[in-house]
Parts: structure tokens; sequence; C-alpha cells
């Protein structure tokens, strides 16, 4: 096979510090290659290059052997270059065809020609073996329904290139096995893709060739059938990783922080009972739409209970999440771009969201901005994280995993005493997952209750104490103690939900 796209010494910088530092590789046309890094390696910088978003500092790109410097996105959209992002690109309030068609609709008569975009929206769903009605609205779809009507955009605009960028995140297992099927008939087609993912056993599955990023450099690349999951651990993070999961460094006591009674919500939750012991990591599984981050907004105040009790320590909690706070519970939300972080503000400005008023000197309450300063740094260091000045550089330019960890940090400056984890490594890397466990362990280590709630019952598995399972609002099962079994823990999830 020949190269669709080639980088040459492609490098770009960022006030002065390279994103992507001196790549050389081949993307082969019509084949799947595996883009895998760390958060922060260089790869949403180097894709963001072939289509148009940033140019280049230095090196340059070829497109079937031929120069290529796209001015901007549009070019690269013209030349055949499309990108399934994690956040997808589409009206909610619009049909499928119209969602299309959104940059340029047939008319007939000075009109829309209604006749025209239906028929090649048909078209292009049996393309994709996808039961759509065209007329069908985005908002009343699921994730993986839209994330194919994404890639029908793409079709539609005859793209030669597809980029996907973290597909799988907010897709049931159903849903990416239908994704993988779309992706091996692309291939087959003759489509060239670039697959970006953390999930490393899905790059293993799908991908013809894998290239590795660390720092803005290409570490190692070649075909996948070399690249065993320790060996692209091992490149992405430089060194060996023993184990996915850290040991844990205490265990639970028989104190009782988070005590949960008889918590229901019509339609939502049904008389939900758990206790989070002190120093106790409790798990927390369930197949989407059972219920697990409905009960845990419900726990944190933002939705309210029709009935039942939630007290820490002993003392029911007041109603508010303010209050809650106050009381000493934490919670880390599913979604931290839109409920987590304020992406404009700066690192320091978003680790003192929750604890600013400790920092307020009397009598006028003015903010002591070097203490201020010195415990956002001390808590920075604590999370590892990845940054530049925390005083001003805004969280939006952040990779995910670092993102996340400015989340957890907000509530270590708090010192609460029990911590809602939801998804807490969802759309993290290896590397940061595991950075995100240790951090878990500590606090559960340091006297705290954790209730780690997570769609990936491994990970559930290596770091809990025990699991809960919940389907349809309900807790339906309980497992005690590791070792765990699997198969028990899953066959309880969807025997309830069948």
């Amino acid at each position: 096979m020949s190269a669709l796209v080639r980088f040459e010494r492609l490098t770009k910088a960022f006030f002065g510090v390279p994103a992507v530092d001196d790549v050389t590789l081949d993307v082969e046309e019509g084949s799947v290659l595996g883009l895998i890094g760390e958060n922060g390696a260089g790869k949403s910088t180097l894709v963001n290059m072939v289509g148009g978003v940033v140019a280049p500092s230095s090196g340059r790109m070829l497109w079937r052997d031929a120069p290529y410097a796209p001015r901007d996105a549009a070019a690269a959209t013209e030349r055949g270059i499309a990108f399934i992002h994690q956040e997808l690109n589409l009206f909610l309030n619009l049909t499928v065809a119209e969602n299309l068609f959104i940059d340029g609709f047939p008319k007939r008569f000075g009109l829309i020609d209604r006749h025209a975009i239906e028929a090649r929206a048909a078209e292009l769903m049996a393309t994709l073996d996808l039961d759509l009605a065209p007329n069908a609205l985005i908002e009343d779809l699921s994730p993986g329904e839209r994330q194919l009507v994404e890639i029908a955009k793409a079709l539609h605009r005859e793209a030669e290139l597809i980029v996907f960028d973290e597909p799988t995140t907010s897709l049931t297992p159903r849903e990416t096995g239908r994704l993988f099927d779309v992706i091996e008939r692309l291939r087959a087609q003759g489509k060239t893709i670039i697959y970006i993912s953390h999930v490393l056993g899905d790059v293993a599955r799908l991908c013809d060739s894998v290239a590795v990023l660390r720092d803005g450099k290409l570490i190692e690349s070649g075909p996948t059938t070399t690249f065993d999951i320790s060996r692209m651990i091992r490149a992405m993070i430089g060194r060996e990783l023993s184990g996915l999961y850290p040991e844990r460094s205490a265990g639970p006591t028989d104190a009782t922080v988070l005590d949960v009674e008889g918590v229901s919500q019509p339609g939502v939750l049904e008389d939900v009972s758990l206790a989070v012991r002190r120093g106790e990591i409790l798990g927390l599984f369930g197949l989407m739409g059972s219920g697990r981050s409905e009960l845990a907004r419900v726990l944190f105040g933002i939705d309210p209970a029709e009935r039942g009790t939630i007290s820490l320590d002993g003392r029911p909690l007041p109603t508010r999440p303010r209050e809650r706070i106050r009381a000493g519970l934490a919670f880390v939300t599913e979604n931290r771009r839109e409920e987590g972080l304020m992406m404009e503000a700066s690192i320091e400005d978003n680790l003192a969201l929750v604890s600013i008023g400790r920092f307020g000197r009397a009598p006028l309450a003015f903010v002591d901005s070097e203490a201020l300063t010195s415990e956002s740094r001390d808590v920075a260091e604590r999370v590892r994280l990845k940054a530049g000045d925390i005083h001003v550089q805004p969280a939006k330019a952040l990779s995910g995993g670092n993102q996340q960890k400015v989340v957890i940090g907000k509530w270590l400056m708090r010192s609460p005493r029990a911590f809602i984890l939801d998804e807490p490594t969802r759309g993290v890397d290896v590397g940061a997952k595991y950075e995100i466990y240790v951090l878990a362990d500590q606090l559960a280590a340091e006297g705290g209750a954790v209730l780690f709630i997570s769609s990936e019952i491994e990970e559930l598995m290596g770091v809990c104490d025990r699991i809960l399972v919940m389907s349809r609002g309900e807790i339906v099962g309980t497992f005690e103690a590791p070792p765990f079994d699997r198969p028990s823990i899953l066959a309880a999830a969807f025997r309830e939900a069948a």
C-alpha cells in the first residue's frame, strides 16, 4: 500500500513549547492506523494539522506524494478529510437529513428539495446498515445512532480520510460493536482511517498499524501484530506499569461514613440503600440507564429525593449541594467539561472553586492570594498535574486526564469526608487512570469514604473493596471483597435489566 498522508519532520509549538516534535509517519491508504499516547502526548495536535485547524511550525505534509498545506478546516474538508469527535457536531433540533446537508441544501424552484435530501439520507443510512428515518430528529437518537449519522455526513462529503477521536466513550457495548462493523466496512470500501483511543484492546482488535506518541514525539510505530497491550503501555508511558491497578494501602473499618437509607425518586430510583465505610472504596456498577449517575446527583443534592435519608458521619445531610459540601461531601461529576470545570478560567481559579471562602482575610474578606497560590500548587503537585503556570493557564488548555486531576484537586482543597466519583477515568489514558486509582486509594487510606461509579467492570474489580450492582434504579446485587466473580456481576446487571 502507498501512503495517503505522509508527515515529514512535522513540528508544532505553542508559546515555544512543542506539542508535536519532529514526527515522520506514513498513513497508508485503505488502512486503519491506531494513534495512541497519554493525554497531552500530541495526538490531537497532529490530526488538527491534517484537518487544517492549526498550521505546522516546521516540517511538511504530503497528500498522495503532493505537498499538502490546508489554509483552514474548510480546505481540509474539501480535500476529503472528516472528523468524528467525542462531542459530535450535530444540531439536535434538526432531522437526520437536515444535518447531512447543513452546509448546502439542494433546491428546487427556490425551495429546499426535501425529496432529494431525504432520498440521499436513506441511501446513506442503508450504506451503514442503519434503520433510521431521514426525518428523525437527532435529539431522539441514542449516542451510537448519532455517531453513525456523523459518519454518514463524512460519506456524504466523500471523505477519503476519516479521523475517529475517542469514538466509544459514550457508547454501550452493543453500539461499540456496531461502530466497529461500520469501520471495517469503510476500510473494505478503501477509506483511510486514523483511530484515536485509550481503549488499547480496541486498538489491537481494529487497527492495521499502531503509532505511539509521547511528549510530542513518535516513539514507536509498526503493524498491530507486533504490538501487544504491554508494549503499547510501555511505549506510551516510558516505563513498565506493574499491574493496571495499585495495591490497596489500607482497608475499610467498621465505621460508616456515608449512609443511604431507602432513597427513592419516582421513575428513577427505588428504595436505594447503601453504606460506605471509613477507608472503603465502594464500587457501583450498572448498564447504561441503570440509575448510577442519577443516584450520584441525588446524593449530592442536585436532584431531590421523594423519600429516604442520606447521612454523613451519623448526621442527616442538609438539602442543597452547597450545604452538603460544607458538611464534607465531594462530587466528581461524569461531565467534567460542562459541570466540573470553568474551561476559560485558570487552573488555580478552578482548584479554588469550592474552597475560596477559606482564603478570605477579615474584615473585608479579601482573598489571601499568596496562601491560595501556595496551596493550589501543593495540590497540583499531589495529583501530579502536568501543566504550565497554574495561575494563568486556562483549564481548556489541559488534556482530558489533567482536566480530571484538576476536578479531583479542587475537592482535595476542602478535605471532604466522602467522595462520589462518577466515571472518574472516562476519556483518560492508561497512565492518568493509574494515577487516579492511586488518588482514590489515598483518599480511602486517609480515612475518607469513596463511592466509585463506573461502567468499566474491570476497573471496579481492580480498585474496590465491594461492588454493588444497579438496575432500573435499584440495587440488585452485592459482591464482597476481591477476587470478584466478573460473570456473576455481569449476570446480575443483565438479568435485572432484561
